[in-house]
């Protein structure tokens, strides 16, 4: 069911039509034509995060439309390709990193520190899915429509480094969150006591860190498990024991993920601190663009 459609009488089908010369030879009912209301959706998005968050609402929209173009145009195509998707993964989140970081704070310190503690929770996620995917015994087969994409023309893809560039390419976004909160943070109190030694202003930053921690982590959780609800339900209702549903390959996957992913979130506070920490005291702070 989950690839049927089902129309009824008054219901707007985006059609694909076999043409030749001006006749129609068949047409196929390809699937309910959503563009309409997708476009409405996404107005009201834009709208309401211009006006609540005014200046820098357009300059996080601006963002977002440009890393949805990177992966369409970029990331995606370049999967196709057969470029090694670990690099590509890397390289596109990187440069994403930068932009959005820059876009929203500005070319300052703080964007500056935010994006170093960012790609360095990025690289120890990337570390992380090298080094416990042999042991999990699973592959790239488990995402949906990977082995579709296999008989559609791509044999030659690398499901399972698709996989592990899924990874920190999910976690990414939680990365980049974290570590400007922490950056921003530590602006601030740099601003409010220029005076601060390097411990005390990474000790705040620490703070701050294990302030968010806590929910980020829930938030990628969250985020990682709710596409699976269903199968869940399934497991339980069956009376499956929680040893064994851990074990499956579907289960041990998102596991794999949500863990990775977590990991390299709960290090990037750390990291940013430190990383603030030197820079901020060592080139003066954004206040006053010293």
């Amino acid at each position: 069911m989950e690839l049927d459609k089902f129309f009824k009488v008054g219901d707007i089908a985006l059609v694909i039509l076999d043409v030749k010369g001006d006749e129609i030879k068949a047409a196929t009912a390809f699937d309910h034509y959503r563009l309409n209301i997708e476009l409405i959706l996404f107005v009201l998005f834009a709208l309401f995060l211009v006006l609540f968050a005014r200046w820098t609402g357009a300059k996080t929209l601006l963002s977002f439309v440009f890393t949805v173009v990177v992966i369409w145009k970029v990331l995606l195509p370049c999967f196709l390709k057969n470029y090694d998707p670990i690099l590509v993964s890397l390289g596109v989140v990187t440069i994403l990193t930068m932009v959005v970081m820059t876009l929203i704070g500005g070319m300052t310190k703080k964007s500056l520190v935010a994006f170093l503690g960012a790609f360095f929770g990025i690289l120890l996620t990337c570390g992380l899915s090298f080094i416990f995917f042999p042991p999990f015994h699973v592959h790239g087969a488990v995402r949906p429509f990977s082995e579709t994409l296999l008989y559609s023309g791509f044999p030659y893809l690398n499901l399972n480094r698709l996989f592990l560039a899924g990874i920190f390419i999910a976690a990414s976004g939680a990365v980049m969150d974290m570590a400007m909160d922490v950056s921003a943070s530590m602006n601030e109190v740099i601003k409010k006591k220029p005076d601060i030694s390097v411990k005390e202003l990474i000790g705040s930053g620490f703070a701050v860190g294990r302030a968010v921690i806590g929910t980020m982590t829930t938030t990628l959780l969250l985020a990682y498990s709710g596409g699976y609800t269903a199968m869940l339900m399934l497991f339980i209702s069956k009376g499956m024991p929680i040893s064994s549903a851990v074990n499956i390959n579907y289960v041990a996957a998102q596991i794999l993920h949500t863990m990775v992913g977590s990991f390299g979130l709960v290090t990037v506070a750390p990291f940013t601190a430190i990383i603030g920490g030197f820079i901020y005291l060592k080139w003066g702070s954004d206040h006053g663009q010293r």
